[in-house]
This record gives structure tokens, sequence and C-alpha cells, in this order.
């Protein structure tokens, strides 16, 4: 940061100023835990000296608020892949079902956000596909945070929901499915080979949420690429041509993204393994009726607490994530 052509390029220069901080944070949490627990330390061993039943007590006070935040500090330093402290590209699709899955997505949508905002990451609506009656189609938001994609990876799959329909008009109950998609925004020197010649680029008038969503021109952008059948669209900025870069910055995600999936894939063979294809893949399950739970079928983590859970408190399925993910780490390695 002190050198002389530091902020020559704008953009590299925040990226190094977020990833300082983010190492920053990690040293200074640490200095914090060690003082603690060297405190509880004295004041354990003073109680011994002396005795002293108040001074037991207080040590055991002491213990009981270090130990989440110890358990936090640890699970955070689970987050050591690559692209974990990277932003996230993050994607919703309703299933198979119309409104109730529509209607599904959207509140899922709102439960992400809060989510993110609850961690202060910030929430940028790429593109976003109206429903028919309610709910959405489709949306696509980038989730900008210091390890945004290394907690929001546990989210990837397909979420199913029970409930007693609003839009049944004899109250019956109904099962609806999303499948949500997380990828990290990498970065641009990142090498992702994208010939021209292989990409079908359409423009479109924008059609989302309202506000700055909707255009009057055909701003919006839809790129397919070719040879993958990938397809990716934008239309959150004003003009054609940042839709366009936008676009380009995802398809070259998901296009590094299929390639190391293929690359686990073929290693996954090699070793004469039978891996669950995470997408498609159901989850977990939101049970609204006839009774309240949330369950994680991977790691089995579960809570009664429906509403808390749709109103962003999704640490506990996170953190059982990063436990349950590191025991596979180790089992493989074993």
């Amino acid at each position: 940061m002190a050198a002389p052509d530091f902020w020559d390029d704008q953009e590299k220069a925040q990226k190094s100023i977020a990833e300082i901080n983010g190492i920053k944070d990690v040293a200074e949490r640490f200095d914090r835990l060690f003082h603690q627990l060297d405190d509880l330390k004295i004041t354990l061993d003073l109680a011994q000296e002396e005795d002293d039943r108040e001074l037991f007590e207080e040590a055991d006070r002491g213990a009981k608020k270090f130990e989440p935040s110890l358990d936090e500090f640890e699970l955070e330093l689970l987050l050591e892949g690559p692209y974990d402290k990277n932003n996230a590209i993050f994607e919703l699709h309703p299933g198979a079902g119309g409104t109730e899955s529509q209607d599904w997505a959207s509140m899922l949508l709102r439960m992400y956000t809060r989510f993110a905002e609850s961690r202060g990451w910030k929430v940028e609506m790429l593109d976003y596909l109206q429903g028919d009656e309610a709910g959405l189609k489709s949306v696509t938001l980038l989730i900008k945070g210091h390890n945004a994609y290394g907690y929001l990876k546990a989210e990837k799959g397909v979420h199913r929901l029970v409930r007693i329909s609003p839009f049944d008009a004899s109250g019956r109950r109904h099962t609806s499915f999303v499948s949500v998609d997380v990828i990290p925004e990498i970065d641009e020197d990142v090498e992702v080979d994208i010939r021209t010649e292989d990409l079908k680029v359409d423009t479109f008038r924008s059609t989302g949420a309202g506000g700055q969503h909707v255009n009057t021109t055909d701003s919006a952008v839809r790129i397919t690429h070719i040879p993958s059948g990938i397809v990716v669209s934008c239309q959150s900025e004003r003009s054609q041509i940042q839709n366009r870069a936008v676009a380009m910055k995802i398809l070259a995600a998901r296009l590094y993204e299929k390639k190391v999936e293929e690359q686990e894939a073929e290693i996954a063979a090699l070793r004469g393994e039978k891996n669950d294809i995470a997408w498609g893949s159901q989850i977990r399950s939101y049970v609204f009726h006839p009774y309240s739970m949330v369950k994680d079928h991977r790691t089995g983590f579960e809570v009664g607490n429906t509403q808390g859970v749709m109103d962003g408190d999704l640490d506990g399925f996170v953190d059982a994530y990063l436990k349950w993910q590191l025991k596979r780490r180790s089992e493989l390695v074993t």
C-alpha cells in the first residue's frame, strides 16, 4: 500500500485493501482470544490457590463466554479453499410447481438477503425474472464480503419446502423445490479460455423487480456459451456494455467451476468413489406443516425455530456443514 503506484489501478487496490483488512481481522481476533484465555488461566490459578468459590464462578462464566467465540474463530479458519474468501455469485431457480415454487424462491431470497446483511455483506441484484403470479422465476445475486463464498457454498443444492399452500383454496399441503447455485467470483488473473466465436449474445429489455432493474431500452444482455450450453444474463447495469461485462464475468466463473468439477470427477473415478451430485440433490427440508422443523440431510443438523431460519439465522447450518466437510476431508486422507 505504500508503493507509489498502488492507486494506479483502483480495482486492484480495493481488492488488496479488502485482503489486508481480512488478515488484520484474523490477527486481531486471535490476539483478543489469546488474552482472554490468559486471563481465564490467571483467574483459575488464583481460585485454586485461595480456594475461592467466587473466583471459580467467575472463571466458569468467563469460560462459557469464551467457548462460542473460540468455536466461531476455529470455523472461520476451516475456510481454506482457494476461493473461500471471495465474493459469491448466488442463484435461485424454482423447480416444478409453478407459483408455489416461485413463491418459495422469493422466501429464500429474503432469507439469504437477511443472512448476508447480518454479516455485513453487500448484496447486488444482477438479474431478476419475476414470477407469473407471485415470487420469482430466477434471480442472480453478487454477494460481496469477506468469506462470502466460503460460507454460502454450504447452501448449494436443492431446498425443499412442505407447507399448507396459500395459493390452494382447499388448504392442502404442498411440497416445493428450489435449487440454489453458488460459485465464487473469480479474479481476473484466473485464465479462462473464452472464444468469441463460441458465444451467442442476445439483448432484451430489462424486466426486473422495478426501479433501476427496469429500463426502456434493450440494455439487458444474455450470453450463451455454445460448446457448454451455459447461459448467463445481466440486467442490473444501465448500459448494454456494462451488462455484457458483468455477464462475461459470470460466464468465466461458471466455466472455471465446470473445469474444476470435471477434474474432481476424474479424481473420484480413479479412487473408485461414488460421490453425490450436488446440483439437483435435496440437501435441506423446511417443514412448516404438520410440525415445524428445518433439517439438513447432509449433516443431520436441525432446528425447530423455522421463523428464525427464514429470518436469516443460518449460522448453525453453515457451522455444521463446515465441520462435516472437514470430517469428510479427513476421512479421504486417512
